[in-house]
């Protein structure tokens, strides 16, 4: 019960952060290594005459997860497939993932640099017109004063 209360609470605190691409790669990466040990340890299960031992097990599904997929060992069972199939889609779904988050993150950072650069020739436009107004009531008070007798 602890257990699961520390995995809530750091959901939790995961949920209340900003995202960032630190905090998604760390979701990727774990994500990733659960999926790997995890389906590694099952086909050694469901499919014991082919993967006789996790080792072998974890071998195959690190190549199934990056998408290498070198064909050295195969599920044979119906069942070794079909989680087969599952890390395969994980698998593709990773890269996925991981090619957003980088294109995400230079999107941002063009986004921030544009709106830096936008913001300066505000302030420089913002500039030249408060010259131009000073400079207008300069002449209008030197109008008004020669209007004045």
């Amino acid at each position: 019960m602890g257990r699961l209360n520390l995995i809530e609470r750091r959901i939790e605190h995961f949920m209340r952060q900003p995202p960032s691409v630190r905090n998604a790669a760390g979701v990727i990466v774990v994500a990733t290594a659960v999926v790997t040990v995890g389906a590694g340890a099952l086909i050694s299960l469901i499919d014991g005459g082919e993967y006789p031992n996790v080792g072998v097990g974890l071998w195959w599904a690190i190549q199934t997860v990056t998408t290498v997929g070198y064909g050295d060992v195969a599920p044979k069972d119906v069942v070794g497939r079909i989680v087969a199939a599952l890390v395969m889609l994980y698998g593709i779904a990773f890269i996925a993932i991981v090619t957003a988050v980088i294109t995400s993150t230079f999107v941002a950072r063009a986004s921030h640099e544009y709106d830096e650069a936008h913001k300066r020739e505000e302030e420089s436009d913002r500039e030249l017109m408060e010259k131009r107004f000073d400079e207008l009531e300069r002449k209008l008070d030197a109008l008004m004063a020669a209007q004045d007798p």
